[in-house]
C-alpha cells in the first residue's frame, strides 16, 4: 500500500518574474521571463508528495475565478484528490508575487484571498480525508484556528502531524502539543525562538528551545548545509546534496513533502531527512514552484548518487 498523505493548507497562483537582482525599496528595475505558476505552500506540498508516489488528498479553499480552475486542473493532473477544496463565492483565489534573481534567490509577497477564509468548518467537513491519512501536512498560510483543528482531527484518527511553520508566527502550546515534527528553516526558527540562527551551533540551540515547547521532533533546514534533526540535546546534521541551483522557490516544500512520504512509508527519521534534502536540492535546479518538484525516479537517482 502506498503512503497516504493529507495536506490542509493554501492554494495560490504564483506570478513569477525573473530579474537580475531583488529591487531595493522604492526601486524599479527591468525584469524578464514572467510566468503564472500554480503554487501555495499547501498545494506545493501536495504535489511534492504525489510525485513521489503517495496517495494525496488536498483540503483548502479557492475563489470562483479562472485561477481557481487552473489550480484544480493542476491538482488533478498529479492525481491529487481535491474533493475537499472548497470554492469561495466571494473571495478571490490567493496569489503570490515572486521575484527571482540571477543567483536563484527570491522575494515573495502573498495575497491570501480565499486562503484567509479557510475555516475549521471546512476541515470538519473533510474529516474523511483525515481519517484515511498516515501523515498530515500543515503550514501557516491558513488561519491558525484552522491549522489547529486539522491537527486535532489528524491526531484523533492516528495520523502523524507535520507542521512547516511558514510564514513564521507565534504558536500556541495547544497546537505545538499536537505536532509530531516541526520543520522550520533558519529564518523561521529564529522568529519562533527569538534568537539569531546563523550557524549550526545556533540551529542546535534553537532546536532545543523548540523541543522544550513540547514538540517531539524538530528539523531545521539549513539550505546548502543540509538539515539538523533534533529529538534531544545536540542533534544530527544530515548533509545536503550538491546541485547547480537556479531558483530556490518551493525547495522547502519539496523537502517537507519528501520527508512526509518517507515517514509514511515507515523509513527511519534520518533517512527521511535525507530524502527531504535530496528533493529540496532537485527543486532548486528548475524555475518555478510546482514545475520544479521532483519525481520519484529523479529522487531515487540522486539518493543513489
Amino acid at each position: 500500500m502506498s503512503a497516504r498523505v493529507t495536506v490542509a493548507g493554501s492554494l495560490n497562483m504564483d506570478l513569477v518574474a525573473r530579474a537580475p537582482r531583488i529591487p531595493e525599496p522604492g526601486e524599479t528595475i527591468i525584469g524578464s521571463d514572467f510566468r503564472n505558476v500554480p503554487g501555495g505552500k499547501g498545494a506545493n506540498q501536495a504535489v511534492a508528495t504525489a510525485r513521489l508516489g503517495a496517495e494525496v488528498s488536498m483540503v483548502g479553499r479557492i475563489g470562483g475565478d479562472t485561477f481557481a480552475d487552473s489550480l484544480l486542473r493542476n491538482l488533478a493532473a498529479d492525481g491529487i484528490d481535491h474533493t475537499y477544496v472548497t470554492r469561495d463565492p466571494e473571495a478571490a483565489t490567493g496569489v503570490a508575487l515572486i521575484v527571482v534573481d540571477d543567483a536563484g534567490e527570491n522575494s515573495i509577497v502573498v495575497a491570501s484571498g480565499a486562503n484567509a477564509c479557510f475555516s475549521p468548518a471546512d476541515v470538519e467537513a473533510a474529516e474523511e480525508a483525515f481519517a484515511r491519512a498516515d501523515v498530515l501536512l500543515l503550514q501557516l498560510e491558513s488561519p491558525l484556528e484552522t491549522v489547529q483543528r486539522a491537527a486535532e482531527l489528524a491526531r484523533a484518527h492516528g495520523a502523524k502531524v507535520l507542521l512547516n511553520p511558514a510564514p513564521a508566527q507565534a504558536l500556541p502550546d495547544a497546537l505545538l502539543s499536537l505536532v509530531d515534527a516541526l520543520i522550520p528553516n533558519e529564518t523561521e526558527a529564529a522568529l519562533l525562538t527569538d534568537r539569531a540562527v546563523r550557524s549550526q551551533a545556533d540551529a542546535r540551540e534553537a532546536a532545543e528551545a523548540l523541543l522544550a515547547s513540547g514538540v517531539e521532533t524538530v528539523i531545521i533546514t539549513l539550505g546548502e548545509r543540509g538539515a539538523l534533526l533534533a529529538q534531544g540535546r545536540g542533534g544530527t546534521l544530515v548533509p545536503a546534496f550538491s546541485v547547480d541551483a537556479v531558483d530556490t522557490t518551493a525547495a522547502g516544500d519539496a523537502f517537507v513533502g519528501s520527508f512526509a512520504v518517507a515517514l509514511a512509508e515507515g523509513r527511519p527519521l534520518e533517512e527521511a531527512v535525507r530524502w527531504g534534502n535530496a528533493a529540496g536540492a532537485l527543486a532548486t535546479t528548475k524555475m518555478g514552484a510546482q514545475p520544479s518538484l521532483p519525481t520519484r525516479e529523479a529522487l531515487e537517482r540522486l539518493l543513489a548518487r
